[in-house]
């Protein structure tokens, strides 16, 4: 991603990159004010306090997410299913690239702030929502692959659940195969769900088996 060239913007990717690193407590004001470049009256022009900055933050990932992560996982993936697996392959690669360091910067904020102020609060929501959005996107393009029954936003919320899990539990034990196992046991619960939709059901072998029967008489 490059660095913004507007003074606002490159203050925000600052703060953006230091807090995914550092985490929102331990970067400080003048972290963010060293990093973009700038005299301290730039930074409060824009930015009167910490938690303005903090919700243009999340409002840059909000916004980010189908540019910064989706699109580039995606690329040249046409299956809904498998589009999946590929936005969680991307995790991973973020997880090897960083030694197993690398923690998703939403899921972080909201551990970090434990009661954060509403603002916040709705728009770590939103980025969460967001996420969701394009995997229950992915789940509806599948249509009847899937099971009638299933709740398509639930499930959602499960790979979301599954991620961010697999992503702590990696960095806790800087050991990719925790990430692994995770998604590996996701993938067997989807193909047991792409199993059951395709089985015929019972009302459908009966209705087809009086349809023989009607045929076979008429001869």
């Amino acid at each position: 991603m490059a660095v913004p060239s507007t003074t606002r913007n490159r203050v925000v990717y600052s703060a953006l990159q230091l807090f995914a690193a550092k985490g929102y407590g331990s970067t400080s004001v003048a972290d963010v004010r060293q990093a973009a470049g700038i005299h301290s009256g730039s930074l409060y022009h824009f930015f009167p306090g910490k938690q303005d900055l903090l919700l243009a933050v999340l409002e840059a990932y909000r916004g980010g997410i189908g540019p910064m992560l989706l699109q580039p996982a995606w690329d040249g993936v046409e299956d809904p299913i498998e589009r999946i697996f590929a936005l969680l392959a991307r995790y991973r690669t973020s997880l090897l690239q960083t030694e197993c360091t690398y923690a998703c910067p939403i899921g972080s904020l909201a551990l970090e702030l434990h009661e954060p102020d509403p603002p916040v609060r709705r728009l770590l929501a939103q980025n969460f929502e967001g996420w969701i959005d394009a995997i229950e996107g992915c789940l509806n393009e599948a249509g009847n692959r899937l099971p009638a029954r299933i709740d398509r936003r639930e499930l959602a919320g499960f790979v979301l659940t599954v991620m961010e899990g697999a992503v702590m539990q990696a960095r806790t034990y800087r050991d990719v195969r925790r990430f692994d196992g995770s998604v590996r046991q996701l993938r067997t619960y989807f193909d047991t769900l792409l199993g059951e939709a395709r089985r015929p059901t019972r009302g459908s072998k009966s209705t087809s088996a009086s349809a023989a029967r009607k045929g076979s008489k008429r001869k």
